[in-house]
């Protein structure tokens, strides 16, 4: 870790963290206070997807859609409205709308192949915003003169490593710039996650070997065809089994690679001194 002890942490001139977990935990909350206090240059993962990997991609469809159209249709072609995503660090509804659903046409879903195309796009482009984090600690700090860089990553990100492999390059490349920090929930937290997600299911991305297995399970267990499949019960069922999966991969990566804080004391930081004692508690913890 680029800091070995609480001592390291809070008389570092530079400081760099990043921050992994379920979302929901308090990722974005931390880099958004973190932010507004003017010290800290706020990369988030999530939004460089949306705006440079990605955005061409959900422009284009929602374009797609409008050109169902006959009005819009008419005036797109002639250039006279622009369609264009509004991606923000708090609003990532365009990505999750292209993202979509795998089911029932009728209800919204996708087809199984264009469900995973689309997925296979955006692991593709959240690896190389992760890469990306090095070029943004540089820029942060030679352009616009920010003494300490927070980013802000998806749920996904253990999707696509191998913590238990010391060469595994995605981490190594960010544990070289970064304190790597994972927002544990407790089972309470756990538990509010999922009921926040059954009211209001999201697209999410998945390990393609692990979205397969799950797929195939739910064809299975409830004996329906992939295109009568409801998409938002799918997903509710895939999160629950994602909650599972994903906990080992996040503590992996916290183990080998850095910290854990739980998200009963993130809700104690209100700014960056407190910020500060929390990371430096977590570290002296670690020992």
């Amino acid at each position: 870790m680029i800091y070995k002890t609480a001592s390291d942490w809070l008389n570092a001139p530079q400081k760099r963290v990043l921050f992994f977990g379920m979302s929901g935990l308090g990722k974005t909350y931390l880099s958004s206070m973190l932010r507004a206090t003017g010290d800290w240059f706020h990369y988030s993962i999530d939004y460089r997807i949306g705006t440079r990997y990605m955005g061409e991609l959900i422009a284009d469809n929602a374009k797609r859609e409008a050109m169902k159209v006959p009005f819009l249709r008419d005036l797109l072609r002639s250039d006279s409205i622009y369609i264009g995503s509004n991606i923000s660090f708090n609003d990532l509804k365009p990505m999750s709308s292209y993202l979509g659903k795998p089911g029932d046409p009728d209800r919204g879903g996708l087809p199984w192949d264009e469900y995973t195309r689309r997925q296979d796009q955006f692991q593709r482009a959240e690896v190389a915003a992760l890469m990306d984090t090095g070029h943004f600690i540089d820029r942060s700090h030679d352009l616009y003169q920010y003494p300490h860089f927070v980013c802000d990553t998806g749920g996904s990100i253990c999707e696509w490593v191998d913590a238990h492999n010391p060469r595994d390059p995605i981490m190594t490349a960010l544990s070289a710039r970064t304190l790597m920090v994972w927002i544990e929930g407790s089972d309470e937290h756990i538990d509010e996650l999922v009921r926040r997600f059954d009211r209001e299911p999201k697209p999410m991305s998945y390990d393609p070997v692990f979205l397969l297995e799950t797929w195939n399970a739910y064809l299975s267990e409830f004996d329906v065809a992939p295109d009568k499949v409801d998409p938002d019960t799918f997903i509710r069922w895939a999160f629950a089994k994602a909650l599972n999966h994903r906990q080992p991969r996040y503590r992996a990566m916290a183990d080998n690679w850095g910290l854990t804080v739980g998200m009963s004391d993130v809700m104690q930081v209100h700014d960056a001194a407190s910020f500060d004692a929390m990371i430096a508690t977590a570290l002296e913890a670690r020992g």
